[in-house]
């Protein structure tokens, strides 16, 4: 499968709209609608095609031989946390365990890596997430730490798994 990651555009709207509302929710974070709206899309492209895209993260569609089917981004941080940054995708549902969301950390990582004045991105993912914690250790990030009943999703606190990965 040819897997690249393409600059998200305004053409691009209705492949992110798509990827956001067929998204698996079980382990994803609250902060993106649903259903995910052309407006809601329309914000989000001003925001990172206009203000941070390649200036303090890296925002890209996933393709896969040719469909939009994911999102991947590097957000940097800010503050004493200036050289890390937070490593982030969602996938459609539908193309889930074909191994993309491998592919696709392995392309964000060595963009972002050029692109950012960082040494280290990191990323927090849900204990009982195997497949992402899978996605994470294939491309060479190291478990960090567990913390401890750090999340609250649908009525359940769960663990998140902390991992890292230093700039080579």
């Amino acid at each position: 499968m040819d897997v690249k990651l393409v600059k998200w555009t305004e053409e691009l709207k209705d492949g992110l709209i798509e990827v956001c509302n067929n998204t698996d929710r079980t382990y994803l974070t609250d902060r993106l609608p649903y259903p995910y709206t052309r407006e809601d899309a329309d914000w989000w492209l001003e925001e990172v095609v206009g203000k941070h895209d390649g200036k303090d993260g890296i925002f890209r569609a996933v393709v896969a031989d040719g469909k939009i089917v994911g999102n991947i981004t590097v957000e940097g941080k800010s503050g004493i946390y200036v050289k890390d940054a937070e490593l982030g995708y969602i996938f459609d549902k539908r193309y889930c365990g074909r191994g993309i969301a491998t592919a696709a950390t392995g392309l964000v990582l060595e963009e972002a890596y050029r692109a950012l004045d960082i040494v280290k991105i990191s990323s927090e993912v849900f204990a009982p997430n195997i497949a992402s914690c899978r996605v994470l250790e294939k491309n060479g990030f190291a478990l960090e730490g567990v913390l401890r009943s750090a999340a609250y999703k649908n009525g359940k606190i769960y663990d998140l798994r902390r991992y890292g990965k230093l700039k080579d």
